[in-house]
């Protein structure tokens, strides 16, 4: 029989930052990108069984881009749990963005899967156009999607991949929101996803820091234009966060010990984000816009 006391000592160290979640070194591992969530070891936890809902987005439609898998797949968990109707942005992951697509309507809302390149302005602005066309309206956009490429050289990036980052990074968010802003209302928000590579720049992921920030930069002028309009833009500041993109994209060395250096000493989790985006998009941030919420396992950011 268990006693009370041991239950409360195994809740307590479960509420451990430390020991929540697997710690470095995980097992060598490295993925083709942009990498599949069946493959990655440990499994990453979206919040499938733990995320509950409370009604704070219900009615409202999100369009996510990059929500097939990581930080995006747990953001549509949580907005459909909350009450909203999701349009899911991806590449080309169609079986994990397949899988996203079953929570959202085990929570009973509606999900359209919407493949492409947001690379190109062309999708940018279909992506709009089908989730309108689909879910009746839009009122939130989540831009999540990311490209990035580890180099140890600067002479190793060239033009192609540097302009592909950033048009997958930063001038998708243009793109989005200007396809996106005829159909907005007072209330709707804007949640960008940039990084502590912001702030923080990693000398390997030289390209991709410089496009987070330009996000971070993005937001904040965005949210002053938009301030008259009643639409808010803020963004959400990662840490290392277990992913896919993460042995898609990095050394195998590199992976094992991910997230080792931060005060944490291990990486987050995308269920441990969805929070923050939920906050966000809800009437509980009213008063927030322009603002960064960092999700970074302690490492500072000033």
């Amino acid at each position: 029989m268990t006693s009370a006391s041991t239950v409360n000592n195994e809740t307590k160290r479960m509420e451990n930052p430390l020991e929540q979640y697997p710690v470095p070194p995980y097992e060598e591992q490295q993925q083709a990108p942009p990498g599949d969530e069946d493959l990655l070891q440990p499994g990453a936890d979206h919040g499938e069984l733990t995320y509950k809902g409370s009604g704070k987005l219900q009615g409202r439609k999100a369009v996510i881009t990059g929500g097939d898998s990581g930080i995006g797949r747990a953001v549509a968990i949580a907005f459909a749990r909350e009450g909203a109707d999701v349009a899911i942005s991806y590449l080309n992951e169609d079986d994990d963005a397949q899988e996203t697509a079953k929570y959202v309507e085990e929570a009973g809302r509606k999900a359209v899967l919407i493949p492409g390149d947001i690379s190109d302005p062309r999708h940018c602005k279909n992506v709009i156009e089908q989730a309108v066309k689909e879910l009746g309206e839009i009122d939130i956009l989540v831009n999540n999607a990311a490209f990035q490429a580890t180099h140890e050289s600067l002479q190793e990036i060239t033009p192609e991949e540097l302009d592909y980052t950033f048009k997958t990074n930063i001038y998708s968010m243009f793109y989005l929101c200007q396809a996106a802003e005829p159909h907005f209302k007072p209330g709707s928000t804007v949640v960008n996803t940039t990084s502590v590579n912001a702030y923080k720049p990693s000398p390997g992921l030289l390209a991709y820091a410089a496009t987070k920030g330009a996000i971070q930069n993005f937001t904040s002028g965005l949210a002053q234009l938009w301030a008259d309009k009643g639409i808010r833009v803020n963004c959400v500041a990662p840490g290392p966060i277990w992913t896919p993109l993460i042995p898609s994209t990095m050394p195998v060395e590199k992976v094992q010990n991910f997230g080792k250096d931060t005060p944490l000493k291990r990486a987050g989790q995308p269920a441990e984000l969805a929070p923050v985006y939920v906050l966000l998009a809800s009437q509980d941030s009213s008063y927030m816009t322009g603002s960064t919420v960092q999700v970074t396992g302690g490492t500072p950011t000033i």
